[in-house]
């Protein structure tokens, strides 16, 4: 079955929302290609639209796309079966080609091949090479980083989420309510492969959907319940499925309620399990090796369940997962840093990582009248920017 992600990936550039600059910087690129560099890095957060400007940047110039990911650049006798025949053919049937290295972020230092050969490619490649990545500031990408053009991506603000699922959902037949969509916009934030997945979900089961937070939190409790308490079964393969809540946030809930319920070696035991939940957790992000969920749900369902010794009676009070609110606040402070470090880099022409750095001594300067009148800042940086200092 083709799944929303597929169906409605873009096409050209007008399919792309909310990333105009780095449009315009990859539409640049190939006019300069190859007089100044043969790399552009696409970087930013998943779900943000890179791979799809890749794709939307082949149809628009006509050209082949050969793709590649990390685990193709560990094996230098694969890499070069792969791309020997690529680089030195024109195509058959476009007017040229592009070569995509998705997912950079999983090539390890350890990797035979990998770094290395990814450099190699771009020195010797006639086509251009456009290569994406999470987070491209690892020690690691240093070269790389010297070697390419580099486009940051930005999540997309929620009314720009709302829009692209509100115009599928009507393609679908869809029939949802202003608050559903919103809902689902909000909660995705900044990533359209997880709203779509969302969509997705309620489409597959073509029932009404209520995801309000209380609800949720009525179906948590019941379901620790189960996986604390209950006695162990295959059965608790499934716990998650009924819930509207996706993994990560399952994890948190765990985390925080582990030592309501299990004591000494079964606490050991409990948290030994999550651990392995989050080592997969992280390659899943890391890699984008989405069928590690599989394993992820195993140890916060089964791998905790089975760490009692026997099933047990009684009420526990359950706590929200601290770290949500913590980890929100900690979010919503990043994004008024950053949002005044964009203003001030760009009024200052200079980068915006530059800005970030000097952002301790630059808010002194930033905070007065004049300057924040410059900046065009908004009554939230000005009251973040008070507190700061």
């Amino acid at each position: 079955m083709t799944t929303l992600c597929e169906k409605y990936r873009a096409k050209c550039f007008l399919d792309i929302k909310g990333q105009d600059i780095a449009i315009e910087k990859i539409k640049a690129f190939m006019k300069t290609f190859p007089l100044d560099k043969k790399a552009i890095l696409l970087h930013g957060p998943a779900g943000t639209g890179k791979t799809s400007l890749a794709h939307a940047l082949a149809k628009e110039t006509d050209s082949e796309i050969i793709e590649l990911n990390a685990s193709d650049l560990r094996n230098k006798e694969q890499l070069e079966k792969i791309l020997k025949p690529s680089s030195e053919q024109a195509s058959l049937f476009k007017k040229t080609k592009v070569i995509l290295v998705d997912e950079v972020d999983g090539i390890s230092t350890v990797d035979r091949g990998g770094l290395p050969e990814l450099l190699t490619l771009i020195d010797k490649s006639k086509f251009p090479v456009i290569i994406t990545a999470n987070d491209i500031w690892q020690q690691k990408f240093n070269l790389l980083r010297k070697k390419s053009d580099l486009v940051q991506f930005k999540n997309l603000d929620y009314k720009t989420i709302f829009k692209i699922i509100k115009d599928i959902s009507e393609k679908e037949g869809l029939t949802k309510s202003h608050e559903m969509l919103t809902s689902i916009a909000i909660k995705a934030r900044g990533d359209v492969r997880a709203a779509l997945n969302d969509l997705q979900t309620i489409l597959d089961i073509n029932k009404p959907e209520d995801i309000s937070e209380r609800d949720k939190e009525e179906d948590i409790f019941n379901v620790l319940r189960q996986v604390f308490k209950g006695k162990f079964s295959q059965n608790i393969l499934e716990i998650y499925d009924s819930l509207n809540i996706n993994l990560d946030e399952i994890l948190l809930w765990i985390e925080e309620n582990i030592p309501q319920e299990y004591k000494g070696k079964e606490l050991w035991k409990a948290f030994d399990a999550l651990s392995l939940a989050d080592v997969f957790r992280g390659r899943i992000y890391r890699q984008q090796h989405w069928r590690f969920l599989v394993y992820q749900n195993i140890f916060l369902s089964a791998g905790i369940s089975a760490a009692k010794t026997e099933a047990r009676l009684g009420f526990t009070a359950y706590k929200r997962p601290g770290r949500i609110l913590k980890i929100w606040m900690a979010n919503q402070r990043n994004a008024k840093r950053k949002s005044i470090c964009i203003k001030y880099a760009k009024f200052c022409h200079i980068s915006i990582k530059k800005a970030v750095k000097e952002f301790p001594l630059a808010r002194i300067i930033i905070n007065n009248p004049e300057t924040i009148k410059s900046l065009k800042l908004d009554q939230d940086e000005i009251e973040f920017l008070s507190k700061e200092v």
